[in-house]
């Protein structure tokens, strides 16, 4: 039975492929965006591009958490890092991310007391286990990460821990692509939209983008077979000039999202101004902890550390170009021969959603 599933599976991808190739040979060069890093990392390891004609372009844009946290943040959370009574509770991919002088994975080997979790709720029993050190969560994510988060933060409050603070890089999906489509020389023609966000946020969140700036969009799974059928359904929005929301992921993700999801985060955050590696100030992108969380806040109770300033230092890394879809991870000057899995230069090698990453792994 399984070597039938395989073979049906084969079979359709080549249906799709021959009907994007169709499509193709009428619409010339189009140029299309994904922004979700495992879209990113399996387009690459199962080869899509090779399948691809040469008049599809798919760019990889600023889908990667960790990628489009400005060094500001990661030079913040060292600084509360080496304070001797803090303990950095962080998820992996965070460790090796490089700062303007250093990374957390440098800091623990000095002494610092940095803790890998693998979800915001482990930093309540750490908590509760080192009553005299202050535990410091990262929250970093997209809205995927929001509700966990936010989950967090109402039992810290409940149960009244002193000892527990966030410190947030938490961002918003749609205001980001709203920003990429003020980038002009990008010239993005179709925008496939990340599928575990858009659990979350729902199929009418990007509903401003085809209504305000024409563009199409297609939610999609991450199967190789989904990701094709977003691409082929983008297409067919733009030979057909109806700009809408396909939604290729129905088995996940509905028009109205998760409604509970979004009840908890809007509990607990409100929109601001945030800052995005290479993007930088867009309204409205981030989540930050609303007033009645401020004991919660890192940035408020350790304001005095934050608020300093951060060294800054020129680098040659290209990551910023490469998150805005300028440039391809190749095309940096660094790619391969400085910067490498083993010897990241930027967060987008760092991170196996960043495009340096999946594109060293898979397609250079």
């Amino acid at each position: 039975m399984r070597l039938v599933d395989e073979f049906r599976q084969r079979s359709r991808v080549e249906e799709v492929v021959f009907r994007i190739k169709q499509v193709a040979v009428k619409l010339g060069r189009v140029c299309l965006m994904e922004v979700c890093g495992t879209h990113t990392h399996n387009f690459y390891r199962f080869g899509l591009n090779q399948l691809l004609p040469p008049e599809i372009e798919l760019l990889a844009g600023p889908g990667c958490p960790v990628c489009v946290s400005p060094n500001e943040y990661i030079d913040g959370a060292i600084v509360l890092a080496r304070q001797p009574r803090n303990i950095v509770a962080t998820f992996a991919d965070m460790l090796r991310v490089p700062g303007t002088e250093s990374t957390l994975e440098k800091e623990r080997a000095k002494g610092a007391r940095i803790q890998m979790v693998y979800s915001p709720l482990e930093a309540l029993n750490l908590a509760g286990a080192n009553p005299k050190n202050n535990i410091i969560f990262l929250g970093v994510g997209f809205e995927t990460t929001a509700p966990t988060v936010a989950l967090t933060v109402l039992q810290a409050k409940k149960k009244r821990l002193k000892n527990l603070f966030f410190y947030n890089s938490l961002k918003l999906m749609p205001p980001v692509m709203q920003a990429l489509l003020k980038e002009r020389r990008l010239g993005i023609q179709g925008f496939l939209c990340p599928g575990h966000v858009s659990v979350v946020i729902g199929v009418n969140a990007y509903e401003f983008i085809p209504r305000r700036y024409k563009i199409p969009c297609c939610v999609a799974g991450f199967e190789p077979l989904d990701i094709l059928e977003g691409i082929y359904l983008l297409l067919r929005q733009i030979l057909k000039k109806s700009p809408c929301v396909d939604n290729q992921y129905i088995r996940a993700v509905t028009r109205d999202g998760n409604p509970y999801a979004q009840r908890i985060i809007t509990s607990v955050f409100c929109k601001t101004t945030s800052r995005w590696r290479g993007l930088g100030e867009i309204p409205l992108s981030g989540l930050a902890l609303k007033k009645g969380f401020s004991d919660f806040d890192a940035v408020v109770r350790f304001s005095g550390l934050l608020r300093k300033g951060f060294k800054t230092k020129k680098s040659n890394c290209s990551c910023p170009e490469v998150l805005k879809g300028l440039i391809k991870p190749a095309q940096c000057r660094l790619f391969k021969r400085v910067c490498t899995p083993e010897n990241p230069q930027g967060p987008c090698m760092v991170s196996q959603e960043g495009a340096c990453y999946a594109y060293f792994r898979y397609a250079a």
